[in-house]
């Protein structure tokens, strides 16, 4: 159930951001969506570093830079690509991990399949009705956004298991906060002296922040103190379908039969891969 939340949360939080992104930019907007979640959580858990050891602070630290790089890279890609399209190149990132724990020579043949459904929605993918190619950059991004998740479900299950609460979700927050404040910081300051109504767009931010990626974030952390992460694997290997149901029902995004097959490659590349996986 927390997982079904947390999915459905993300591409809810990251299709009402897609407005915002023509105000504030990409970076801008991800920049103050981190920030006020930060905030948000620092003020909630009151996270105390005296006596932590160091290597607790810097699997925070590790955890923080891929949230950083997944949440702005990810959003990046949705800017340029179909949601599902985007989602689905960026759940490469789990099944790696689950291909990883395998260790077994016939899971190859899950890793064909995931890059059969990645070939599909590459080559034979389109962004409208005139057939123009996927955008290359969306891709980088989406790309980007998948090693980064890769490192987000193994940090996470590591700050879960170290710090007590959400208080390591505090911290890997407001590191990730700093770690791409270079890069949204400016823009975000330009776009809301641009702005007519600022208040309002900061006001549109603090709710999108709350929706993602505080609420997911939190939710999957608990999640993934009660399951362990081939499990977890397996119930998001949902989330390239809500993606492109989301981008359908919110954004009118139609997706044709080659995407939609690709997606569903995908998602049965990652079942199959993380149910036969060994810990």
């Amino acid at each position: 159930m927390l997982c079904v939340v947390s999915m459905v949360a993300v591409q809810l939080g990251i299709a009402a951001s897609k407005p915002l992104f023509g105000v504030l930019g990409v970076a801008g907007a991800t920049f103050l969506r981190l920030t006020f979640a930060a905030a948000v959580l620092l003020a909630f858990t009151r996270p105390r570093l005296r006596g932590r050891s160091h290597r607790d602070l810097v699997m925070a630290g590790l955890l923080g830079v891929a949230s950083a790089g997944m949440t702005a890279l990810f959003a990046g890609a949705v800017d340029r690509l179909p949601m599902g399209t985007a989602a689905t190149i960026e759940f490469l990132g789990p099944l790696a991990v689950a291909l990883v724990f395998a260790r077994r020579a016939g899971h190859v043949l899950w890793a064909l399949l995931a890059g059969g459904g990645v070939a599909l929605l590459t080559l034979f993918g389109s962004e409208g009705p005139d057939g123009a190619g996927l955008d290359p950059v969306g891709l980088a991004y989406a790309f980007g956004a998948a090693a980064c998740y890769a490192g987000y479900i193994l940090f996470t299950d590591k700050v879960g298991a170290a710090f007590k609460g959400f208080e390591g979700l505090a911290v890997s927050f407001t590191i990730a906060t700093v770690a791409l404040a270079p890069f949204g910081a400016a823009e975000a300051w330009h776009g809301l002296a641009a702005s007519d109504t600022p208040w309002l767009a900061l006001l549109a931010v603090a709710g999108v922040a709350l929706l993602f990626p505080v609420l997911p974030y939190a939710l999957e952390m608990t999640a993934l103190r009660r399951m362990e992460q081939r499990v977890f694997s397996v119930i998001v290997s949902l989330d390239p379908a809500v993606s492109a149901a989301v981008g359908l029902l919110v954004l009118g995004q139609l997706l044709g039969w080659p995407q939609v097959l690709g997606i569903g490659c995908v998602v049965l590349a990652s079942v199959g891969a993380t149910l036969t996986a060994r810990r």
